[in-house]
């Protein structure tokens, strides 16, 4: 765990200081904010006092730097085909497994006089995860739409269905193929298209399906493993728990 952490850490840090030279300031500020990301997990269980298994840290952290530095700086997200897909099913997988720790947590403690059922603790961490999903979702759609990003990544397709489109006005969508869109800009460029542009909308339900599935898969694993109560050791190294000291009383203040 600790070597994972002390290389991707060196490796943002040398790509910091290499866009820095090159000005490239912004680049600069996402490494700072990916090294912040870093040290998440190691906050969780020092100050909320939450063990995160050295499995899950390690996905978390390559998650970030996969996202961050990959994605972002080097541009995997347009230079990798499904690089972003793959990305958002590990985050609905992850999203589940933090959902699924939360209610785990509760059946654990002795502080809860309440047990819940395999199939609620089930549900609880794909609703988690599919609303973590729709708030990112929400996150990107604000930032394209106030700071002119494209972080809902556009998409051409070849054909059309339009009610809007159909001649005789009946409620019937027309099939369109599309053979090209012109775009006419402002300040006089033009592009020409290769099919229907659509603005962020595929891209976004794509990322919700793909969030779908990883959160489906990690339910459906982590309901047997309540089941069996926590017999699987795979699942027991990506779910995290509360430490055995998390109850004890504070140590007293010097001079108390």
């Amino acid at each position: 765990m600790a070597v994972v952490y002390i290389v991707l850490r060196v490796l943002v840090i040398g790509i910091m200081i290499a866009q820095f030279f090159n000005r490239n300031y912004l680049d600069v500020v996402i490494c700072v904010y990916t090294l912040f990301l870093f040290t998440i997990p190691s906050f969780i269980e020092r100050r909320i006092k939450i063990d995160v298994p050295d499995m899950l840290e390690i996905i978390i952290l390559l998650f970030i730097f996969a996202a961050e530095i990959l994605g972002e700086l080097q541009s995997y997200y347009i230079n990798v085909p499904h690089w972003d897909t793959m990305l958002h099913t590990v985050n609905g997988f992850l999203c589940a497994a933090i959902g699924f720790s939360m209610i785990d947590i509760l059946n654990r403690s002795d502080r809860f006089a309440f047990y819940v059922s395999p199939l609620f603790a089930a549900l609880v961490s794909f609703t988690f995860s599919m609303t973590i999903g729709v708030l990112w979702e929400f996150i990107e759609f604000g930032v394209d739409t106030f700071f002119a990003t494209d972080m809902q990544k556009d998409s051409i397709i070849p054909t059309i269905k339009s009610i809007l489109l159909n001649p005789d006005g009946f409620n019937t969508p027309a099939i369109i193929d599309v053979e090209s869109t012109i775009i006419n800009a402002a300040n006089g460029d033009v592009w020409t298209v290769n099919g229907y542009l659509d603005i962020g909308l595929i891209d976004t339900m794509k990322d919700l399906l793909v969030n779908f599935v990883g959160a489906v898969i990690f339910s459906v694993i982590g309901y047997f493993y309540v089941k069996r109560q926590g017999s699987n050791p795979i699942i027991r190294n990506l779910v995290p728990t509360r430490r055995k000291d998390a109850d004890a009383p504070e140590p007293p203040e010097d001079g108390q």
